[in-house]
């Protein structure tokens, strides 16, 4: 059994998708930002970095994992699922994975923050981190026009990339003119472990509360 911490953001939906589509059992801990459960003692001895999402794998002498794209990386390894053995391919993957938590994730989650929350209406960040955050989406469309999927096969790397790329909007960036990211975005949104991963934890009946409340606590 596997303990997941998580609230409903993209870095959190990384890991519940991975989770369903590896069909491993977890127990859900939800933590509430509003409340700063995140930086509650008890979670800081999982992750001292006082972010979600983490692990516990209560299977494995109860070994904590923090950084979503080192979950991913831990889940793969120990199912043999979603990534390759051989040394190319599970380099491949391991690749976009990093272009995901080096690039997208930080530069639309900065988007987020300076289109959204920021106190003060600065264009000129604005501008900096759309323009960037889609100049990283036409990197992807190119490599979705020569693969499926990022790293060839469905992998671990389009389950980090997905829940970002499918809050575009949130971010005030259009994916317009880039077709094979949203082809690539259509056919992941109708996998049936996405769908479910996407609901973890459960939203309130205003759901875009709850990622209104957890992307604003980037400004904090």
């Amino acid at each position: 059994m596997i303990d997941l911490y998580t609230a409903a953001t993209p870095n959190g939906h990384k890991v519940s998708i991975a989770l369903e589509e590896l069909q491993l059992p977890y127990h859900l801990h939800a933590l509430s930002f509003e409340r700063k459960e995140q930086k509650a003692d008890a979670f800081l001895a999982i992750n001292p970095n006082g972010r979600i999402p983490a692990i516990v794998d209560r299977a494995n002498d109860d070994f904590a994992v923090f950084e979503s794209g080192a979950i991913l990386l831990y889940l793969a390894e120990k199912t043999g699922q979603l990534m390759p053995s051989d040394a190319k391919g599970r380099s491949r993957v391991i690749q976009w994975l990093m272009f995901q938590m080096g690039g997208v994730g930080p530069m639309q989650g900065q988007a987020n923050v300076f289109f959204r929350y920021f106190p003060e209406k600065l264009q000129g960040p604005i501008d900096r981190y759309q323009n960037e955050t889609r100049r990283l989406y036409e990197v992807l469309d190119s490599r979705l026009g020569q693969a499926d999927y990022l790293a060839g096969d469905y992998s671990i790397a389009d389950i980090a990339t997905y829940p970002w790329v499918r809050v575009h909007d949130w971010a005030g960036v259009s994916v317009d003119g880039l077709p094979h990211l949203q082809r690539w975005m259509a056919v992941l949104a109708e996998r049936p472990a996405v769908q479910r991963g996407l609901e973890v934890p459960p939203r309130e009946e205003n759901g875009d509360n709850v990622i209104k409340s957890a992307q604003s606590m980037l400004i904090k």
